[in-house]
């Protein structure tokens, strides 16, 4: 099953001739695997002056935070990130909620101000 692409990456993907059913391929022109991608990511990753935390890994993980504040529902973010379980994606949402929760919260922490007084 495959999902759609975000309009600019299939734009992209759209702009660039390869021929071939994979977009990125390592110089023998076979598709990466998943420890031979994540690798090569962190090299292009370091190569462009990146923080450390640029690596598949981090991008996917911070992809996935700002979908949640966006307000991604788990189901939402289990399609977007292929998860077959809630699990994972009840980790952004629960941090994302939190975070929502608090901010509106923040006003009753002050004392109501009375009628006749302070």
């Amino acid at each position: 099953m495959s999902a759609p692409n975000h309009g600019r990456l299939q734009a992209s993907i759209d702009a660039t001739p390869s021929g071939l059913d994979t977009c990125l391929v390592t110089s023998f022109g076979e598709p990466y695997g998943s420890n031979g991608f994540g690798n090569r990511m962190k090299k292009w990753c370091r190569e462009a002056g990146l923080p450390e935390e640029c690596t598949a890994h981090g991008l996917r993980k911070a992809g996935a935070t700002v979908a949640a504040e966006n307000g991604a529902t788990e189901h939402q973010l289990m399609a977007i990130f292929g998860w077959a379980s809630a699990r994972q994606a009840a980790i952004y949402t629960r941090k994302a909620n939190r975070t929502r929760l608090t901010a509106d919260a923040m006003h009753l922490l002050m004392p109501r101000r009375t009628q006749g007084g302070s």
